[in-house]
Parts: C-alpha cells; structure tokens; sequence
C-alpha cells in the first residue's frame, strides 16, 4: 500500500520500508508530563505528551534532531498508543500532546477511536494535509501548530519543501476554525500557532505574523518562541550557526504587539538553552 498520509505522497510501502518520515509504523521517542508547553498546555500538572519519531518535514536545523531523525524510539501499536493515553491521564495530565503526528495520522486516528482523551492537542510542524486533519478532527480539541515559513525560497533552503507555506497556510485556516474556549487559563479548544524567528531572518518572520493576523480569529493566541539553539544539520548554514539576538526577537515581539495578538506568549533569552530539550533516553515509556 503506497503511503499517501502527508504533503509529501512519498509512495512508500511502510509495511515493508521507511518512507519520507524516515520510519515504517508508529514509533515513540518519550511519553511524560511536560511542564514547559506555553502556560494554557501544561496548565498545573504537565501536558501528557507522546514524542512521535520520524518527521515529513526534518528541518535542517531540528531542534528534536535524534527524533526527527529516527535515531530513537520504540515501535507500538495502536492499541498500546491508546493505553499509553490512559496511563498519562491516570498520573494527572492536563491533556495528551501529540507532538510531531503529521506523518503517522492513519495510526493515530486508529488508537484515538479505541480510546478517547479528555483533551487532545495535536502538536503539528503545519505540513500537514487538510484531509487528514478533517479525518481526525473529531477526535482533536486544541491546534498546537508551527508557522515556520512565509519564503518558499527559506523553506527550500532548510526543509527540502518550497511548498512548505502553501500547505501550512491550507491546514492552519482549517485550525482556526476550531472555538476558542478556555476555563480559568486552561485551553479547551481552539488554535495557538506557534512561530520561532530564525537569525537573520526576521524579516520573514514579519510576514508570517502579517498573515497570521489575516487568517486567526481576533482573540487567538500566539507563542513566540526564542529557543532557537544551534544543532543539526547546519555546518553548510553559517547563518544559523548562533542565536537569535535580542534586537532580533524584539522586532519580532513588537511587531506582533503591534499587530494586536493577545494572548501573546514570549519566552526569555534563558530558553534558548539545550536543557529545555527532553532528554531522550532509552526507556521512552516508562
């Protein structure tokens, strides 16, 4: 069966081999409560998150590179994805986080109607098919999506996909449609997109945030991200070779105060640092 459940349509039988994503089936790197999503994701006791291995987008400059990479992991079923939920949810998550699905939706549909969470993040890149994010919305409360890049020139540099834009904008005007409902600082339902600024490219930073205005409903939040460290793939980008400067994110962070965003998340310089990165050991699930 040729594999058709993302942009890419590689066309691999993932029965038998890898296809674009760089795995066959359902493969998860680590399974916890993580406290550092934006403050209405990890809420008091931690965001239940499932760290999916394998990636259809695999950014030269991954900030998850072991996973998205599939150089961890451990290969479930279904049906153990489905305990999974259950277990975390039984140690106290706020919600289950599904953190890189866009290439393992057809799995993820299949566990999510054996068991349905209270409430599901699906924690996306934006490189996803609007037809597998109409097949899974039912089961889906809260958008938790990047919006990495308004060039198709920078998507082709650092992702492979000159598309990149043209299908992220296609699946986030489909989040936004989800309502907005919070319950004391908590969201329930609805679409938070998340962009990281990028050294040297701020500039196209300013034109996500000047679409993001166009397409998300007026009281939609927004997260800021300045995490970027450099890692990966980049010794042939010098340009990403460093970290954001603060004249850098403070163009970006005004530009969307500017814009009206509220709630606007921002993060601290001190989050650009490889101890916010989960440690990928070799017990992913217990």
């Amino acid at each position: 069966m040729q594999c058709r459940a993302c942009p890419v349509k590689c066309g691999a039988d993932r029965t038998i081999r890898a296809g674009a994503c760089g795995v066959r089936g359902l493969s998860v790197a680590k399974a916890y409560l993580h406290p550092y999503e934006e403050p209405p994701i990890s809420y008091r006791n931690g965001s239940g998150t499932v760290f999916f291995c394998g990636c259809n987008l695999r950014c030269v400059f991954c900030q998850n590179f072991d996973l998205s990479r599939a150089r961890r992991g451990k290969e479930i079923s279904p049906r153990e994805l489905a305990d999974l939920f259950r277990s975390l949810e039984e140690r106290g998550a706020d919600n289950i986080n599904l953190v890189t699905p866009d290439h393992v939706t057809d799995f993820i549909g299949e566990a999510l109607s054996l068991y349905r969470p209270r409430t599901v993040v699906y924690n996306s890149s934006g490189y996803v098919s609007v037809s597998a994010l109409r097949s899974l919305d039912p089961y889906l409360d809260v958008y938790l999506p990047d919006l990495k890049f308004f060039s198709p020139a920078l998507s082709a540099r650092y992702t492979g996909r000159a598309d990149y834009f043209d299908v992220a904008r296609e699946a986030i005007a489909f989040m936004a449609k989800k309502p907005l409902v919070w319950e004391e600082g908590k969201l329930l339902s609805g679409v938070l997109v998340r962009h990281m600024p990028l050294p040297s490219r701020t500039s196209d930073s300013l034109r996500v945030l000047e679409y993001l205005r166009e397409v998300l409903p007026a009281d939609a939040p927004l997260s800021l991200l300045r995490q970027y460290t450099p890692m990966g793939e980049i010794q042939v980008f010098p340009e990403l070779n460093r970290r954001l400067t603060a004249r850098e994110y403070a163009r970006v962070k005004n530009a969307a105060l500017a814009l009206g965003f509220s709630p606007l998340y921002t993060q601290d310089k001190e989050s650009a640092d490889t101890s916010f990165i989960p440690d990928w050991d070799d017990q992913p699930l217990k």
